[in-house]
């Protein structure tokens, strides 16, 4: 009887490969990597990660998700790609009373901040002057986007004025967090170093909660260094023409 108690009890068989950074070995710049890492590691599963280098791809790694870059992951035995199935997966098996559920509360939680990204891309990529303010005032309205969401109170918050809240979707990290801060550091990392871009101090929502975050080991363990984000960067961060 004991046995099948102790089986109930294990956690299961799970393995995350990451992106390595330059180096080879420790965590390279994967906003994606990211996102699985803090959703196992919010979970409090038991799980071993392996960085994979992308330069020296080991042959068994080739064979296991052959064509595919990290991240994938294997759950007892079997290979999953698809980072947005993963989540949902995870979400699935990883379930009460053992594990935390991690779903937003709130839908709108889950679109918070979602066209940031793609309005900072646009901006760090670019390399024409002339277009450069106007890329500059596009992420910027993205941010104060995000900010808005971050100090409105939500539905179950006691109305008194601007929001206290720690992260997207109350004060516990979901999976709305786990896909927005990865690349919002990248955005805060990024376009300091390429663009000498600071995120606005008036967005207080913005950077209250990347302040409450800097304190979470889930998050700065699973994140590439500065140095290793500003790398990847190096040569999509454009120079902007004279």
């Amino acid at each position: 009887m004991t046995d099948t108690a102790t089986e109930e009890d294990k956690d299961p068989d799970i393995e995350l490969f990451v992106k390595a950074g330059s180096d080879g070995e420790s965590i390279g710049n994967c906003p994606f990597s990211q996102r699985l890492f803090m959703i196992l590691w919010l979970k409090g599963v038991v799980f071993n990660v392996t960085t994979v280098d992308l330069k020296r791809k080991p042959a068994d790694l080739h064979n296991l998700a052959p064509g595919t870059h990290p991240p994938f992951l294997t759950f007892q035995g079997e290979v999953l790609t698809d980072v947005n199935k993963i989540e949902e997966y995870l979400e699935e098996k990883l379930a009460p009373p053992k594990y935390p559920k991690l779903m937003a509360k709130n839908r709108e939680s889950n679109a918070a901040g979602n066209d940031t990204f793609a309005k900072f891309s646009a901006y760090v990529k670019n390399t024409r002057p002339d277009k450069h303010r106007t890329l500059e005032k596009s992420l910027d309205k993205a941010l104060a986007k995000l900010d808005e969401y971050l100090i409105s109170p939500l539905p179950d918050e006691v109305q008194t004025g601007e929001s206290k809240r720690k992260y997207l979707d109350g004060d516990e990290l979901t999976l709305a967090d786990c896909n927005l801060l990865p690349k919002l550091h990248v955005i805060k990392v990024v376009a300091k170093k390429y663009r000498n871009y600071n995120i606005p101090s008036e967005f207080r929502g913005v950077w209250r909660y990347l302040d409450n975050v800097s304190k979470r080991d889930e998050f700065t363990n699973t994140c590439a260094s500065d140095a290793e984000i500003e790398l990847a960067y190096k040569d999509v961060a454009k120079r902007l023409g004279k």
